[in-house]
């Protein structure tokens, strides 16, 4: 699908790329220039870019020159805080890191911390320069602007297209590999389910989203932070994607939907559908998908609200994937739209996904998740990414848990278990800084108690746990 949308972007073509603002002429030339000038960089088929860059024509612009040209893109998210974000880097090991000036703001150590790196951080030398992507600000990396000249030869064949970062700790970080193969199959798949419509717009935030629209001569637009309503009747979008948490708000704010409406990234549940439809919108679907599967599973609010068994219907699976049930009841998931495999691990014989399920007449209903991920505001995060940093001297015990909050969402608590004798009074103190430096995954409530403990090896439990601090924070 990628390579036929490179083919098909030509300059000088005044058909709408991002609705109002970018032709799909100037998306072809921006795309034409950064490929040349990672070119110019020295880069090669199967090297690493990290990129750092907010959704929009440049980033777009970037993402398809890295694939033209056969280089793997490492999603950097520079709000995960810097102990996390060091550790991804050293596993990804990119020769080059393409920042703009809102990723740099957030993570103003990481261009310093570059060029310094061996001196800094003499074990963590494949960290790499830094260059600036759109604006640049004062005293920032240099910036990297698309060039003139003759586009280099288009990579033909599979490989690594791109490695998103999901889960692990600092010291052994996870991330999902996704090769040129199976990213087509899942934008494919997207756009077999969006069913985009060339010349009427959509509307979402992803990646996953834009570029099968765009590959099928839809404009799109990002999401509006503010005034979502006078855009979407502005746009009058034919498919709309949206997080679970965007389309509280935009309910919460009396925003009248048309056409098709979207959501995943978090569990979407048959009243929030139903709201939707209420709203204004044709079809309102329900996404089960996963980093390592995009997408697994749909389903429209209808049938969502039609099912009366136990469990939450995530909807039927898409062509060509495949469920199974390991003997613990968790789902297992294949097919073409599977991740390869983690980064530096041996490819997946199946996704496992974490979640208790079952398969009937070809849907997927869930019992719940297995993995100790918590769900906020749509984004995953991993306790053991964090808990490390939280055991300071006079921490016996601490964990990150999950609590239920009132509009269906989570809230993060952390809980920590004070050694004997250490008043709480140092540890808000010392606890200070490691949670400040937890970034997006910073707690909304710190708890001090007794962490319970199960089996027979004593282990932290962490259901218990998740319990105690919904009393402490009720």
């Amino acid at each position: 699908m990628l390579d036929r949308l490179l083919v098909d972007l030509r300059p000088g073509d005044d058909r709408p790329a991002l609705a109002g603002r970018v032709t799909r002429g100037d998306l072809a030339e921006l795309t034409h220039g950064y490929a040349v000038a990672l070119r110019e960089k020295g880069l090669v088929a199967g090297e690493t870019i990290g990129l750092a860059v907010r959704p929009g024509p440049r980033s777009l612009a970037v993402m398809l020159a890295a694939y033209r040209i056969g280089l793997r893109i490492a999603v950097l998210d520079p709000a995960a805080g810097p102990d996390v974000l060091r550790a991804r880097l050293a596993l990804a090991a990119p020769r080059l890191i393409l920042a703009d000036a809102a990723a740099q703001a957030v993570a103003g150590w990481l261009a310093p911390l570059a060029r310094r790196a061996d001196l800094a951080l003499p074990a963590l030398r494949s960290l790499a320069p830094v260059v600036t992507i759109g604006r640049r600000l004062p005293g920032a990396p240099p910036a990297m602007r698309p060039l003139p000249g003759p586009p280099p030869p288009a990579y033909d064949g599979d490989g690594d297209a791109v490695i998103v970062f999901t889960s692990g700790t600092t010291s052994r970080p996870r991330a999902v590999v996704h090769t040129r193969r199976s990213l087509s199959a899942g934008m494919t798949a997207v756009r077999d389910l969006v069913r985009p419509a060339p010349g009427e717009p959509v509307l979402g935030g992803t990646f996953f989203v834009l570029l099968p629209s765009l590959a099928s001569g839809a404009p799109v637009a990002l999401p509006a932070r503010r005034r979502l309503g006078r855009q979407v009747r502005a746009l009058r979008p034919q498919a709309t994607y949206l997080t679970p948490p965007q389309l509280r708000g935009a309910l919460a704010d009396g925003v009248r939907f048309s056409g098709r409406v979207y959501s995943g990234s978090a569990p979407v549940s048959a009243a929030l559908l139903a709201s939707v439809r209420a709203a204004g919108a044709r079809e309102a679907w329900g996404v089960y998908a996963l980093t390592e599967v995009f997408p697994a599973a749909a389903v429209e609010s209808a049938e969502k609200n039609a099912f009366t068994d136990e469990g939450d219907l995530v909807g039927a699976l898409l062509p060509e994937v495949t469920a199974t049930t390991d003997g613990d009841g968790q789902l297992l998931l294949g097919g073409p739209t599977a991740a390869d495999r983690y980064l530096g691990e041996a490819p997946f014989a199946s996704v496992a996904t974490g979640d208790l399920g079952r398969v009937s007449a070809g849907r997927v209903i869930l019992g719940g998740r297995l993995k100790d991920m918590i769900l906020r505001r749509a984004e995953n995060i991993y306790p053991g990414l964090y808990e490390p940093s939280l055991h300071l001297p006079g921490v016996e015990l601490a964990l990150l848990v999950g609590v239920p909050a009132d509009d269906g969402d989570e809230r993060v608590v952390a809980v920590i278990q004070p050694a004997a004798g250490v008043p709480e009074s140092a540890l808000r103190v010392s606890l200070r800084e490691p949670l400040a430096r937890m970034g997006t995954a910073r707690p909304d409530a710190v708890v001090f108690a007794r962490i319970p403990l199960t089996g027979r090896s004593r282990k932290p439990d962490r259901a218990a746990t998740a319990r105690l601090a919904a009393r402490a924070t009720a």
